[in-house]
């Protein structure tokens, strides 16, 4: 992991620093199926966003380099911790010439008097036999170590897969099957996620020596080459996955629908996600259902709402009426006296539940009374007739109110 000077990892990831290690993970987790190129193909900056938010997870994660990180503000694979608690209280800890111990940099020769006063003329701390100037040599440190540094992983977990999948409203009710097309990275076929085919040649970055001078101001540093990790020698890249491992395909997924499988749902696939590096296992794939509507039913959770009509004699005397429900048409009793807009339960009517085997919603309808366009003369006899037995108010409770 190179170290990086300028980089608040806390704030790339949205926490603070105080932030524990299950906070990290769902801030990752949360940033990471944002910003996948998977989820953003062809996005420049998405990608790039991604880099920054795994290089930081990589570090916040590991309680060790995350201790490493807020004693000096940076992290390399190449700093001791031993010597990063120094570094820390104002000292450069046990690491003798050449470095063995610790950061592997060469001083042999070097006179540190012109740092000092650089530093000291830029109103800086000085470079004194004390440590007192660390605060100057972390600077060239770090921007030493932002070079990079040959990391060796071990087994890592592919990343999930997110993907929202449409699915007709019957469907999602009585279940079924159903086909999605994804993009997902596999172990590359020719070197089997090794990244290399074997074989190795001379490293063309310090043309086999394992070092590498970086100037820092005035002062030399050798440092171990971080394209081959100070071995001279570099493998050969799998020419199938240019030495990532996996490469990308297109699959055709079919997964199972349970029935009442609810809008907004999650449905897994495990081992369906990005395979594993270096042997790691594949991540997941999270399939999110977006159900469906219908011209007649509304779901709502479990329960079904529908609107059915009714004449003024059915809602006034009372009627067993048919309804469409999601199993055919049934009947519903109105009780007499039946307002327009009342509500009506039919038990276990609604949508089997995905949660809970043998159990279903209720539908639930609302009587919506229609009164009738009178054109002949006996039926208006009729109402005047009807409206002098019933001279109540219908208004009355909202006069009453006012």
């Amino acid at each position: 992991m190179p170290a990086t000077q300028s980089k608040d990892y806390y704030a790339i990831l949205g926490v603070k620093k105080t932030a524990s290690a299950e906070d990290i993970r769902k801030a990752f987790r949360k940033l990471a199926r944002k910003y996948h190129p998977d989820v953003n193909p062809d996005d420049k900056k998405a990608e790039e966003r991604f880099k920054e938010i795994s290089e930081a997870n990589d570090v916040l994660s590991d309680e060790k380099k995350r201790k490493i990180y807020d004693q000096l503000g940076f992290y390399s694979d190449q700093i001791d911790p031993a010597q990063a608690e120094a570094a820390a209280r104002g000292g450069f800890g046990q690491a003798g010439r050449g470095g063995q111990q610790g950061v592997p940099f060469d001083f042999g020769g070097f006179d540190f008097s012109d740092f000092a006063n650089q530093a000291g003329a830029g109103g800086r701390h000085q470079a004194s036999s004390s440590g007192s100037g660390w605060g100057g040599f972390r600077d060239i440190f770090s921007g030493i170590f932002s070079q990079g540094g040959h990391e060796q992983h071990g087994p890592q977990a592919g990343t999930d897969l997110e993907y929202q999948v449409p699915v007709d409203f019957w469907t999602a009710i009585r279940g079924g099957t159903a086909r999605l097309q994804i993009q997902r990275q596999e172990v590359c076929p020719t070197c089997k996620g090794k990244a290399s085919t074997g074989g190795s040649h001379t490293c063309p970055e310090c043309h086999g020596s394992g070092q590498v001078t970086q100037m820092g101001g005035r002062m030399k540093f050798n440092i171990q080459c971080p394209q081959c990790g100070g071995t001279g020698k570099v493998e050969n890249a799998c020419p199938t996955c240019h030495g990532e491992g996996t490469v990308t395909r297109t699959e055709q997924v079919e997964f199972r629908i349970k029935p009442g499988t609810r809008d907004g749902q999650r449905i897994r696939l495990a081992g369906k996600g990005n395979a594993g590096v270096n042997g790691g296992p594949a991540g997941d794939l999270y399939l999110i259902i977006k159900a469906g509507t219908h011209p007649v039913f509304t779901r709502q959770g479990d329960d079904i709402h529908v609107t059915v009509p009714a004449t003024v004699a059915e809602a006034a005397l009372g009627a067993k009426i048919e309804v469409p429900t999601i199993d055919g048409r049934a009947q519903l009793k109105v009780p007499p006296g039946t307002q327009s807009g009342q509500k009506l339960r039919m038990r276990e009517r609604g949508v089997p539940s995905s949660a809970h085997e043998g159990k279903r919603g209720d539908q639930i309808v609302t009587i919506e009374i229609m009164v009738p366009r009178v054109q002949d003369e006996r039926s208006k006899e009729i109402l005047r007739e009807f409206a002098k037995l019933n001279p109540d108010d219908p208004r009355a409770t909202m006069w009453a109110k006012v």
